[in-house]
């Protein structure tokens, strides 16, 4: 079964970029461009794992993560932020990893493998 990753962010760009880039590694990718729209996207998608940005607009990725785990608390969600210091914000400990943004997205896509495969021993 191929996972669905419904990843958000409100950088055009990057939406792009790891639209491409986990579509090539074998996944079923749907995107959305702030919290809201994710919140909206997570209830029609279905999604087996949630990646989130921090800061956007309309709805941030904290209140997106609660407004999420309040459909679904078993839910992944993965932080994917440029923002080093919300680690330790005790409102992102919901999320299951994080990973700063980087041009390299190795450790993005071994946090993703990491998460969906503990998914499926619980």
């Amino acid at each position: 079964m191929v996972a669905k990753i419904l990843f958000v962010d409100d950088d055009p760009s990057l939406l792009n970029l790891y639209h491409e880039e986990l579509t090539e590694e074998g996944y079923n990718v749907v995107v959305a461009r702030n919290g809201k729209e994710a919140v909206t996207r997570f209830s029609r998608e279905n999604p087996n794992l949630v990646i989130l940005d921090i800061r956007m607009p309309e709805m941030d990725g904290i209140t997106a993560l609660n407004a999420i785990l309040g459909k679904d608390r078993q839910v992944p969600i993965i932080f994917n932020t440029a923002y080093p210091q919300y680690k330790e914000n005790f409102m992102t400990w919901g999320a299951d990893a994080y990973v700063v943004k980087s041009p390299d997205l190795s450790e993005l896509k071994q946090a993703i493998r990491q998460v969906l495969e503990r998914k499926k021993t619980v």
